[in-house]
């Protein structure tokens, strides 16, 4: 089996996809915004990814969302039940942690997907 990968540095890959599955991790843009802008940032370019990598928020299979103070948790809720589509919910954890790799960061978000054409 080919893995592929798209975005890929020293450290990470923006994409892999192995078995018609693709893993993303996201951040916010904006370090310091409230929980529900660096939300919506993540999810626009978790938009844009599942698109190059030939899925869409409709095939989230799991997602993991880790926020640095439960706090924010109902306006991070918010933009992410907007943003999916009904009936599409993938299974998904949410779990505070002390710290994220940037001071600023309140939310960082792990998906997987299904990939078009792989089913």
């Amino acid at each position: 089996m080919t893995i592929q990968r798209f975005g890929t540095t020293a450290r990470y890959s923006d994409i892999v996809i192995h078995n018609g599955t693709a893993w993303i991790v996201e951040v916010p843009a904006t370090e310091g915004a409230d929980a529900a802008t660096q939300t919506r940032e993540i999810l626009d370019n978790l938009d844009r990814l599942l698109a190059q990598a030939g899925s869409g928020r409709e095939r989230l299979l799991s997602a993991t969302i880790y926020l640095t103070d439960m706090a924010d948790y109902d306006a991070m809720n918010g933009v992410w039940d907007a943003w999916l589509p009904a009936g599409t919910a993938p299974s998904r954890a949410c779990v505070q942690v002390a710290g994220l790799a940037h001071s600023g960061w309140r939310v960082e978000i792990a998906v997987m997907a299904a990939v078009r054409g792989a089913d």
